[in-house]
């Protein structure tokens, strides 16, 4: 959580000296909708996953630079998980996760028009809790945490870009996404090492 207080901080200090240097338009806003997410192995491991819907909601802000130039950070309480299935040891397992996030995209406005705005950046990510269901034969277990286990790794680094559609103070948002990190710190993880992707479509308020 350190480093991404670090990074807001950093953020927030480069806000401000923007602001003082030109005339700005500041907006805020709500927003709340749905993440379609689902998850990708970049190290080749034999692992099946489906896709997994969850919700997201927050706040955003919207600070005009120039008539084309914008910035755009965010704070979203964000749902994401997987289904997935395999065979292990001759019997087959199903294992799904919901995994909640404090994700924070600070993303970069450019403005065609007065009515889309087209968004990308980096985003930040704290795990906060999962709940974790595994089937492998006729056994289940259901469990609930809060994520505290050293060798998950909790701050994540991924992407985002989508575009803002503006009618009136209403904004209907898409937005795809994805982890550069693994979930897991070291490789000791008993669960399937897995990055997230997404797709989010939200509906906002601009006050």
């Amino acid at each position: 959580m350190k480093h991404i207080t670090y990074v807001i901080g950093v953020f927030m200090a480069f806000t401000i000296n923007t602001l003082n240097a030109q005339n700005t338009e500041i907006n805020f806003g709500v927003k709340a909708g749905v993440n379609y997410s689902n998850v990708w192995d970049s190290e080749g491991q034999e692992f099946e996953a489906d896709g997994k819907i969850g919700f997201v909601g927050g706040f955003f802000t919207g600070i005009s630079l120039n008539k084309y130039l914008g910035l755009q950070p965010e704070i979203l309480f964000s749902q994401k998980g997987f289904k997935g299935s395999g065979v292990l040891l001759g019997t087959t397992y199903s294992f799904s996760r919901t995994t909640n996030y404090i994700d924070i995209p600070l993303q970069i406005q450019v403005k065609p028009t007065t009515f889309l705005t087209l968004v990308a950046g980096p985003q930040f990510s704290f795990l906060l809790s999962q709940n974790d269901n595994y089937t492998f034969g006729s056994n289940s277990v259901d469990q609930e945490q809060e994520f505290k286990n050293e060798n998950i790794r909790k701050n994540m680094l991924g992407f985002v870009g989508g575009g803002d559609v503006y009618y009136q103070n209403f904004v209907f948002s898409g937005r795809i996404g994805f982890d550069f990190q693994k979930n897991n710190g070291d490789g000791t993880s008993f669960t399937p090492r897995y990055k997230n992707q997404w797709l989010q479509l939200t509906v906002g308020y601009k006050i």
